[in-house]
């Protein structure tokens, strides 16, 4: 028995192109495509605009006449069969048909993007000075146009997963440096506590001893001052008894008494010593000792939880011929003056630049770039890729390899793949440039009034390199870590 498929796509050789539905009493027109002999009939009365044009086929437009159309009795058995294949097989799916008509989809007009069927094509003017196509016809092209889309889509995609990776990596990086920063604040306060633990058991000892001192020479002074009023009351009290006396006891010895009184020397004791009132003004300076260690452990631990110091040092073999590098290889001079430079394969021609030596392919790193424009010129300062353009013009951007910043006499620039102006509160005059290798980032900031300027963000595949340039009479700069 044959299956509900195979019958399905006999059904479809044997359906009427006009009626779409299985052909009764076929006729075959001069072409040879066979119909419903009703369904023609009623096709050929559809009029024309041109009465004097022949008809066509509904399917291949070839002239045919009404006339000519002959019986097809052995198609005729054909669909019988068939029709009782279906019974067997069970019915089948409907195919498409023409919302208006009722009738299968056969063509498809271009300029109204619709599906046509038979009668929509023949009895609608409009769609008979379109482009119409069979279905098949016209689908190809947009099969070509969806290809060619979802190339360039899954293309894209493709980039996003690959900045997808590159992003969690770069998430990952950054996970990692922070706890590895939670563990290093964790141990530095560790020790700052027991530190603050132990300079305040210090400073409360050394107030101890002071409150001690202090008592002890109030004690002391209590006792002289008891001592000094018990001898000065009891020669008040004999005064005030020979006062009252008769003048001859007054007069008997007088004058020793006077003499005493007269030779007697108050002492005014001092409740503080002045060794004591010493200590007790310079313990501030105990306090002031501590916040300066404190101020420094703070610094260094900022200064841990950044960047490491680079000790960078000018590269004579990269240096354009018209800089000047002094003999440490930590400053450079502008010169209009073309020094006697050997060339080779590392030195910069066109571009007044020059790299540091060594590079780096991971880690953290910072860097301090002193410039000097008093008499006008730029400045450029930044990271390049190890395989940066030595030869020739050399375009300062990103997709070039090169992460820089333009300092000029009053404005400072980015330059990424159009130069952006930076507005900042002042003007440096250093410069610190810090790299982090694995997250990507080049960040500049005053290295005086640590003022952020700018960040690029990039993905190193290779070593780069501390990168300088300088352009006018008398521009320069320094390096230090």
């Amino acid at each position: 028995m044959a299956s509900a498929p195979s019958v399905s796509s006999l059904q479809d050789e044997v359906n009427c192109p006009i009626c779409q539905g299985a052909l009764r009493e076929p006729v075959t027109i001069d072409c040879g495509h066979n119909f419903c002999r009703g369904c023609l009939a009623r096709y050929c009365e559809i009029p024309s605009p041109d009465p004097e044009e022949p008809l066509t086929c509904p399917l291949c437009k070839e002239p045919f006449r009404p006339g000519s159309s002959r019986p097809n009795w052995q198609l005729a058995s054909v669909v019988e069969s068939i029709e009782r294949l279906q019974l067997a097989a069970g019915p089948g799916a409907e195919e498409d048909a023409c919302p208006e008509h009722g009738e299968k989809l056969y063509f498809f007009c271009e300029d109204d993007e619709r599906q046509l069927c038979v009668v929509c094509r023949e009895g609608a003017a409009e769609h008979r000075a379109h482009t119409v196509r069979f279905l098949q016809d016209a689908a190809g092209p947009y099969r070509e146009q969806i290809q060619k889309c979802l190339e360039c889509l899954r293309k894209e995609r493709e980039e996003i997963l690959e900045v997808q990776s590159r992003e969690d990596q770069r998430i990952q990086v950054l996970l990692t440096q922070v706890a590895t920063k939670r563990q290093r604040v964790i141990s530095e306060f560790a020790y700052l506590s027991q530190f603050l633990e132990e300079q305040c058991s210090v400073l409360l000892a050394q107030l101890q001893r002071l409150d001690g001192d202090i008592l002890q020479q109030r004690d002391e002074f209590e006792v002289l001052v008891r001592g000094e009023l018990g001898r000065f009351s009891a020669l008040i009290a004999e005064l005030e008894e020979k006062k009252d006396k008769p003048a001859r006891e007054l007069l008997t010895n007088i004058r020793s008494t006077l003499i005493r009184c007269e030779t007697r020397k108050c002492r005014k004791p001092e409740a503080v010593s002045p060794e004591l009132g010493q200590r007790i003004r310079d313990f501030p300076q105990q306090a002031l000792l501590l916040r300066r260690e404190v101020k420094t452990f703070l610094e260094k631990l900022c200064f841990e939880l950044d960047y490491e110091p680079a000790r960078v040092s000018l590269d004579p073999q990269t240096s354009h011929p018209k800089l000047l590098l002094s003999e440490d290889q930590q400053r450079a001079r502008f010169s209009y003056k073309w020094q006697n430079s050997p060339d080779n394969p590392q030195r910069f021609d066109r571009a007044t630049c020059v790299l540091a030596h060594g590079g780096f392919a991971a880690g953290r790193h910072s860097w301090v770039v002193s410039v000097d424009l008093a008499q006008g010129g730029s400045c450029t300062v930044g990271v390049v890729s190890e395989d940066v353009k030595r030869k020739g013009e050399l375009r300062l951007r990103p997709e070039e390899g090169v992460w820089a910043l333009r300092l000029a006499w009053g404005f400072v620039s980015a330059l990424g793949s159009f130069p952006t102006r930076v507005i900042l509160k002042e003007q440096p005059r250093q410069v610190r440039v810090s790299l982090d290798y694995e997250v990507g980032w080049v960040t500049f900031a005053n290295a005086v009034t640590q003022e952020p300027i700018y960040t690029f963000t990039a993905s190193f595949a290779q070593k780069v390199f501390p990168f300088f340039g300088l352009w006018g009479r008398g521009s320069s700069f320094s390096l230090s870590s």
